[in-house]
Protein backbone atom coordinates (compact mmCIF):
# COMPACT_ATOMS: atom_id res chain seq x y z
CA UNK A 1 0.00 0.00 0.00
CA UNK A 2 1.31 3.44 -0.96
CA UNK A 3 1.21 5.48 1.98
CA UNK A 4 1.01 8.85 0.17
CA UNK A 5 -2.00 7.73 -2.08
CA UNK A 6 -3.43 5.12 0.17
CA UNK A 7 -3.73 3.10 -3.34
CA UNK A 8 -1.70 -0.08 -4.17
CA UNK A 9 2.27 0.42 -4.76
CA UNK A 10 3.00 1.20 -8.08
CA UNK A 11 6.46 0.42 -9.76
CA UNK A 12 8.61 1.89 -12.30
CA UNK A 13 11.67 1.33 -14.77
CA UNK A 14 14.01 4.49 -13.89
CA UNK A 15 15.71 5.05 -17.29
CA UNK A 16 18.51 7.21 -15.73
CA UNK A 17 19.50 4.84 -13.30
CA UNK A 18 18.54 1.74 -14.88
CA UNK A 19 16.24 0.10 -11.83
CA UNK A 20 12.71 -0.13 -10.50
CA UNK A 21 11.59 2.82 -8.19
CA UNK A 22 8.19 3.62 -6.49
CA UNK A 23 6.98 6.68 -7.80
CA UNK A 24 8.51 9.33 -6.01
CA UNK A 25 11.99 7.70 -6.74
CA UNK A 26 12.70 9.26 -10.52
CA UNK A 27 11.51 11.88 -12.09
CA UNK A 28 8.31 11.42 -14.34
CA UNK A 29 9.96 12.48 -17.71
CA UNK A 30 12.54 9.58 -16.65
CA UNK A 31 10.63 6.30 -16.04
CA UNK A 32 8.48 3.68 -17.49
CA UNK A 33 5.64 2.37 -15.78
CA UNK A 34 3.37 2.20 -13.71
CA UNK A 35 3.40 -1.48 -13.05
CA UNK A 36 1.54 -3.57 -10.60
CA UNK A 37 4.87 -5.94 -9.31
CA UNK A 38 8.43 -5.18 -9.11
CA UNK A 39 9.08 -7.97 -12.23
CA UNK A 40 6.74 -5.95 -14.50
CA UNK A 41 9.09 -3.00 -14.34
CA UNK A 42 11.98 -4.82 -14.32
CA UNK A 43 10.90 -6.43 -17.92
CA UNK A 44 9.43 -2.68 -18.84
CA UNK A 45 11.89 -2.11 -21.43
CA UNK A 46 12.43 -5.76 -23.08
CA UNK A 47 8.51 -5.08 -23.76
CA UNK A 48 8.75 -1.40 -25.31
CA UNK A 49 11.30 -2.87 -27.63
CA UNK A 50 8.92 -5.83 -28.61
CA UNK A 51 6.48 -3.47 -28.71
CA UNK A 52 8.24 -1.11 -31.01
CA UNK A 53 8.76 -4.01 -33.29
CA UNK A 54 5.65 -4.96 -33.58
CA UNK A 55 4.58 -0.98 -34.55
CA UNK A 56 7.60 -0.67 -37.31
CA UNK A 57 6.06 -3.62 -38.72
CA UNK A 58 2.45 -2.31 -39.14
CA UNK A 59 1.77 -0.73 -42.16
CA UNK A 60 -1.04 1.24 -39.92
CA UNK A 61 2.43 3.66 -38.67
CA UNK A 62 4.12 3.70 -41.75
CA UNK A 63 4.26 8.05 -42.62
CA UNK A 64 7.16 7.56 -45.45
Amino acid sequence: MDERTGGPTEYYWCLTDGKVVEAGGCRHADRLGPYSTVQEAQEALSKAAKRNEEWEGDERWKDD
